[in-house]
């Protein structure tokens, strides 16, 4: 099919809820893709963070197929073994005791919420179930986790909300402190990627462990963006050296299928049992066999040193271009504010030049697979300067 069939196929099928760049995409392999017209792209954004492992990874693809060539789908009322081995070496990866697996971010992140009001039910009655939230932050798009989402734009035409959420400012001890009367919960990002890819101050993420502590209030880290080697560290928690209660992951740990997972201390383990919560799909077989090979690279000696070093090599090339103010986040996961030009407009020139990059609203916001090469990161950065320059930016 031509990229126009291929659209106006899409266009009468679909509902219209994303706004769509002007390309149907076709194959790929590692940071590079081909669109329907046989067009090359160096991809920058590796689907929104989730080709954690670029396009096509042999080692990945191969166990996908053979999982799904023997056994695809069970339901959790049985017990599986690639299901069972996922669980463990997540657990592992993070240094958590248990995991509750589903299909996405806003799943993980609403599986969260349940264990943290049935936790504090269970303690001190069912009066404390507030969930503290950040201002700017983004959780998922379900009605809970939209609730949980401190950005009034995403809050629009859904109204009214189920309650139980409150918003304090990133960096406010203060205003957290007083939150934290009746609450049960705080959930934040290290990272607020739909926010701007903006870093949360490390000191201030230690203030809310220790208040948390303090006040037993379960801390919650959505490392849904952030999470498995995309910041350098496997978790970006670990740049501040905090240990949550509470961690939720999804996008990069399936490797391109849908995967969320929730996992939890050891001591939180059984606060929810049989019955209160569930998933038909979670922790899908062939899903979880593409995870285990996420997680065996990711997790080998030396991987997220080569994540942090190509992350520096990004920042440096990018601080030196024209036309940019400044960049910002860690690691792969990066935020470059512009001179004269939004992100969607420098987004849209540059899938017409042969890069496809990401916005985060007026920034531009590069997320690219873990796995890519410095060859295919310095064909995407020449692209990308080019546009820049083209764009009214004077070289340094």
């Amino acid at each position: 099919m031509t990229y126009d069939t291929i659209r106006e196929t899409a266009d009468a099928a679909l509902m219209p809820t994303y706004g769509r760049f002007s390309v149907a995409l076709e194959q790929g392999k590692s940071a590079t893709v081909r669109d329907a017209e046989g067009r090359e792209y160096i991809d920058f954004g590796s689907g929104i963070g989730v080709n954690s492992l670029g396009y096509a990874d042999p080692e990945w693809a191969a166990a996908v197929a053979e999982q799904a060539g023997r056994l695809q789908h069970i339901s959790n009322l049985y017990y599986n073994e690639t299901q069972s081995l996922f669980a463990q070496e997540v657990c592992r990866a993070t240094g958590m005791g248990r995991v509750f697996l589903c299909n996405s971010g806003a799943e993980a992140n609403e599986c969260a919420v349940k264990l943290a009001r049935k936790y504090s039910e269970d303690k001190y009655g069912p009066d404390r179930y507030a969930v503290v939230t950040m201002n700017n932050s983004f959780h998922g798009r379900t009605i809970a986790t939209l609730e949980a989402t401190g950005q009034d734009t995403f809050h629009a035409h859904f109204l009214p909300f189920t309650g139980g959420f409150r918003y304090v400012e990133p960096g406010d001890v203060p205003a957290l402190e007083s939150a934290l009367e009746g609450a049960c919960a705080v959930i934040l990002e290290c990272v607020q990627g739909e926010g701007g890819v903006k870093p949360l101050d490390f000191e201030y993420l230690r203030q809310v462990r220790r208040l948390c502590t303090e006040k037993d209030v379960l801390l919650v880290v959505d490392e849904v963006q952030t999470g498995v080697g995309r910041t350098g560290r496997f978790l970006a928690c670990e740049h501040a050296g905090i240990r949550p209660d509470v961690v939720t992951l999804a996008k990069g740990l399936g490797g391109g299928l849908p995967i969320g997972a929730c996992l939890c201390t050891e001591e939180l383990g059984g606060v929810m049992s049989a019955g209160m919560h569930g998933s038909t799909f979670g922790g899908n077989p062939v899903v979880c066999a593409g995870g285990r090979v996420v997680l065996s690279r990711v997790t080998a000696p030396g991987f997220l040193e080569e994540v942090a070093r190509k992350g520096d090599r990004l920042r440096s090339r990018l601080e030196k271009m024209p036309g940019v103010r400044s960049v910002r986040g860690l690691g792969l996961m990066l935020g470059v504010e512009l001179d004269g030009i939004s992100g969607r407009e420098a987004a849209e020139k540059c899938v017409s030049a042969g890069l496809l990059v990401l916005t985060a609203k007026s920034l531009m916001r590069l997320l690219p697979p873990l796995t890519i090469t410095d060859e295919e990161l310095d064909r995407g950065l020449s692209i990308l300067e080019k546009v820049l320059t083209d764009c009214g930016g004077k070289e340094e």
